[in-house]
């Protein structure tokens, strides 16, 4: 099936109203139809998790989601984390706590870590950091990124 389809997503609080084949992925969609770049591709198998948004509330694989999937749903990207000139507790801490390396999959921890925060603002340590395990830094900057997600943990529970 390669006829196109009309769809509206929802994205960052804004609509796009675009026209795609339904095979094509969420993430694609976004940078290529968005113009929302800050979602990275990295292993397009779900894997690596560069490419995490979030989809009503809960982090997904965009690479692994249609763009027709989303449809209906509200979607938030790491264009969508800041407020104005006001940065994210969460980007804030990224800088603050050097967890942002080469950058390459930052958005994704971003959106990841903004997700889970959002939805378990309590949760334990341990668990934030087997989250934070399943995705990938091929920088290696584990630490920093641990660092920089416990000091925003903080600082949204005290909000």
């Amino acid at each position: 099936m390669t006829d196109k389809v009309d769809i509206t997503l929802a994205v960052n609080g804004r609509d796009y109203d675009i026209r795609v084949e339904p095979r094509r992925t969420l993430a694609d969609t976004l940078r290529d139809d968005c113009g929302l770049t800050g979602t990275h591709l990295g292993c397009e198998h779900g894997v690596c998790g560069a490419c995490t948004v979030i989809v009503d509330g809960a982090p997904v694989r965009s690479c692994l989601m249609f763009a027709v999937q989303a449809e209906g749903k509200a979607v938030r990207t790491v264009e969508g984390l800041a407020n104005g000139d006001t940065l994210h507790p969460l980007q804030q801490a990224f800088m603050d706590h050097h967890g942002l390396q080469c950058g390459f999959c930052t958005p994704g921890f971003l959106m990841l870590a903004t997700g889970v925060l959002e939805r378990e603002p309590d949760i334990s340590d341990e668990d934030l950091v087997d989250v934070l395990s399943s995705n990938l830094c091929r920088c290696t900057g584990y630490q920093n990124i641990i660092k920089a997600v416990r000091a925003a943990a903080a600082e949204m529970r005290a909000k």
